[in-house]
């Protein structure tokens, strides 16, 4: 069923959704009417974004990059992908395949969940598409317009609905609404158009495979859900990245990848940088199915102007980051070694308590798990989790690597210093040397760390003690290594750990 809006003509869908916001000349017996099917090629764009990218095979490098786009208005409003246009220094445009008139653009409003994008051109008096006034059905005929492969020759296929509304997660996007077809799309038809027998607009492509013979659109009525919001300069779902779910060799999701990163942007601001790896957004872990759906539900939750708490993983440096878009700035968690363990690197698996409240990442090796909680002397409960290659040989030697983390609602107010002391107390009897207790903050717990040497005469013990920044809950983390693979276990420790309350 469609929507009242998706009902609408052409000519007052254009005066409705953009009425007033860019100069916009009514369309109708009054005014400019839409092309048809004859003039498709002539309001079909090709845009080539020039900026700096990162690629977790290539890393970085400054490359142009081509997708296609549609005008819907006479005064230069077009529609593309959002992965064609994020994060671009330059934009140039052509129309119709003629590449002797270059022309410039301006990104008014973004959707990297939706992968929407919409462009002002400059000048005026342009031809322009409609929307489909009816049902899409399944067995419509379609046409898929645009410029594959960055050819600048226009390019156009036929083909039909195979889906009228099918999911919509890939690893670049998280659409409700979108078409299946056959009218075969390449890369470069990215943001082109695909029409009805009329030349009328059903949808906005954006993904295909040549080996399933499958192509994909987004729907019509969910671009005209959120085209006032674009051409008002307003993001929808969106934190300003080109972003991609990245899958390690095993098929396991490790994140979401971040290609680029638009200048100015919430995610900019925070501190998100081309080729991060987002591992974690309010306690939920990203692109575990390969998708940007964890991610897009986020944001559909606790909408874009919210503090989102975020952890990522930065392959330049090797640390892990933690802070809050809208809010606390990312920084570093403290280095206790370095090597490969990180969390996002492959070699970490989550644990969690037995009751799901407290996650953490640890070498797949440490597989020995415990998560029942504990009881303190002063009668506190604390949720907690361990984890070892051999849990008997963690509590009872100093032979053996591995790591608790202990929460507690009861205990929060408790001095940082007073909950390092629940731990660090028995390691200085035990003979272990203190270097010295160090303030502690990775953006979303503030307290102190203390790390101990000579523990046994070769362990190093690594004790937190901090409250969250809401002050609900606080937390004690401890961490026993042997060699320095150990000690770069226990940074991804202090990098993961999190208790969701």
């Amino acid at each position: 069923m469609t929507s009242n809006t998706s009902r609408i003509s052409a000519a007052v869908v254009a005066a409705a959704a953009v009425a007033g916001l860019a100069g916009c000349v009514p369309t109708g017996p009054s005014g400019p009417a839409p092309v048809g099917f004859d003039g498709v090629q002539s309001a079909t764009i090709q845009l080539e974004a020039v900026g700096t990218f990162v690629s977790p095979e290539e890393g970085g490098y400054e490359a142009a990059g081509r997708g296609s786009g549609f005008i819907i208005t006479p005064d230069g409003l077009a529609v593309t992908n959002n992965h064609v246009v994020a994060g671009a220094g330059t934009l140039k445009v052509w129309r119709g395949g003629d590449t002797t008139d270059e022309l410039s653009a301006k990104v008014l409003g973004t959707s990297e969940c939706l992968d929407l994008a919409v462009v002002q051109l400059d000048g005026g008096d342009y031809p322009f598409l409609d929307w489909r006034n009816g049902d899409i059905d399944t067995a419509l005929d379609v046409y898929a317009a645009g410029f594959p492969l960055g050819d600048p020759t226009f390019t156009e296929t036929k083909g039909i609905v195979s889906k009228a509304n099918t999911n919509g997660e890939t690893p670049w996007a998280s659409i409700d609404g979108v078409i299946e077809h056959d009218a075969r799309i390449r890369g470069g038809n990215s943001g082109g158009p695909l029409v009805d027998p009329q030349g009328a607009l059903v949808g906005v492509n954006y993904a295909g495979n040549d080996a399933l013979d499958y192509n994909f659109a987004i729907h019509r009525d969910a671009v005209l859900d959120v085209i006032h919001d674009l051409v008002d300069g307003e993001d929808v779902l969106s934190l300003g990245i080109n972003g991609e779910a990245l899958v390690g060799e095993d098929g396991t999701g490790l994140g979401i990848w971040v290609n680029s990163v638009t200048s100015g942007s919430a995610a900019d601001t925070a501190g998100v940088e081309p080729g991060d790896l987002l591992t974690r957004m309010e306690g939920v872990s990203l692109g575990l199915d390969g998708t940007m759906k964890e991610y897009c539900d986020v944001l559909r939750t606790h909408g874009t102007d919210a503090a989102l708490a975020l952890e990522l993983y930065r392959p330049a440096d090797g640390m892990v980051y933690r802070g809050q878009v809208n809010g606390e700035a990312l920084r570093a968690v403290p280095v206790v070694g370095s090597g490969t363990d990180e969390p996002g690197s492959g070699g970490a698996v989550t644990v969690t308590d037995d009751t799901g409240a407290i996650s953490v990442e640890v070498p797949a090796s440490w597989s020995d798990v415990d998560g029942a909680a504990v009881t303190d002397a002063e009668g506190t409960v604390w949720e907690s989790v361990s984890a070892a290659p051999d849990l008997a040989g963690y509590t009872g030697s100093w032979g053996t690597p591995g790591m608790t983390v202990y929460a507690s609602r009861d205990a929060a107010g408790l001095s940082p210093d007073a909950a390092a002391d629940l731990l660090a107390d028995g390691l200085v009897d035990q003979g272990c040397v203190s270097k010295g207790r160090e303030p502690y903050d990775d953006g979303l717990h503030v307290g102190v760390w203390e790390i101990f040497t000579d523990c046994g005469g070769t362990a190093t013990f690594v004790v937190v003690g901090a409250n969250d920044v809401t002050g609900s809950y606080t937390v004690v983390v401890a961490a026993q290594a042997v060699t320095d693979e150990d000690l770069s276990a226990a940074d991804g420790v202090l990098g993961s750990f999190y208790a969701a309350y």
